[in-house]
């Protein structure tokens, strides 16, 4: 039977809406002016817990964001429920522009790199005298990473009622960094960690170091509110902890005079990502001496500029060996 006489017009005929939404597609994406500003404080399987105001909120990532993730450290713009409530879930719309990226890829021939930790101030390579043995190339390979994202490198050597520092303090006395010795006892009755803790005022601190180095218990002496699961042992055989620190978290110091931020223990650290050029911006007395460098000079060639530079006594001879240490670590494996 025909619905329709001889004469339809196609405005008579009727017709079914196609599945997919027929609003035509847009490139112009709100705004989010009203979005409540948030900070990234761990991520864990597409979600994101984050500080808002007082209020611990969970947040997933909005799609309109692609694949531009938020990291740990991260300042970023929510909507949604922000009361923080059980069950409740937020939107993360905007990543705020970072301060600072501490970036590692899986080994030097791997061109994906992964973002760890974002704003933070200073990274605090923590390091064992002993019981495991100190592995400076991932030590030399931990800073050149904080030169090129922008953090200020602290040293933190624990155990040292097991081993003196004193020969790993004179490896890296000529770069100047800061550093803290601690033993287990100074960490027990908390004399270390007044030390510490000077070095972090009003800092955000991004921990990083391997297995079994006492990173987490120290963590766990900062913020005693907030415990972690620490290593259990250090293996006999290869002298490694086992990892417990699975994801990072961002913790708050007791009196809000900064945050450190825990991070998963390292078992090796790529820098496929690192420029060689963002290093030498962390010798600013060496830095004047590459004027007269030929192009894309590696400064560790017949024809570098720094050696005539050093050689007229503009800088110290132990500063350009630090120099090309680091440089040249990204050439070498961790544990060599």
């Amino acid at each position: 039977m025909r619905r329709y006489g001889k004469h339809t017009d196609e405005d008579d005929i009727r017709t079914r809406p196609g599945r997919r939404n027929t609003r035509p597609r847009t490139n112009i994406r709100p705004k989010h002016e009203d979005a409540a500003e948030g900070l990234v404080l761990t991520v864990d399987r597409g979600r994101l817990t984050c500080l808002v105001e007082d209020r611990v909120v969970m947040a997933m990532k909005a799609r309109e964001l692609g694949r531009k993730a938020a990291v740990v450290g991260d300042r970023v713009a929510i909507v949604g429920d922000l009361t923080g409530k059980k069950d409740s879930l937020a939107r993360i719309v905007r990543i705020e522009e970072r301060t600072s990226v501490l970036r590692r890829t899986a080994d030097d021939d791997d061109p994906y790199e992964r973002v760890v930790v974002a704003n933070a101030d200073q990274l605090a390579v923590v390091t064992a005298l002993a019981d495991p043995e100190p592995r400076p190339r991932l030590i030399d390979r931990c800073l050149v990473a904080a030169y090129a994202g922008g953090l200020e490198p602290l040293l933190v050597l624990t155990k040292s009622d097991l081993a003196p520092p004193d020969k790993l303090l004179e490896l890296y006395g000529h770069l100047d960094i800061p550093y803290v010795v601690t033993s287990r006892e100074e960490l027990q009755n908390g004399t270390a960690l007044a030390r510490v803790r000077e070095q972090l005022h009003g800092k955000i601190t991004a921990f990083v170091g391997h297995s079994g180095v006492g990173k987490t218990t120290l963590v766990n002496s900062l913020v005693p509110e907030e415990q972690r699961r620490t290593t259990g042992h250090v293996n006999a055989v290869t002298g490694r902890g086992r990892h417990t620190t699975t994801s990072a978290l961002a913790l708050p110091l007791s009196g809000g005079d900064g945050w450190v931020i825990d991070t998963p223990g390292l078992r090796s650290f790529g820098l496929h990502h690192v420029d060689p050029s963002q290093v030498i911006h962390a010798f600013p007395d060496l830095e004047p001496g590459t004027e007269g460098c030929p192009r894309a000079c590696s400064h560790d060639e017949p024809d570098c500029a720094l050696d005539a530079w050093v050689a007229e006594g503009h800088a110290d001879p132990a500063r350009l060996y630090s120099l090309r240490r680091l440089l040249a670590t990204r050439e070498r494996k961790e544990g060599d």
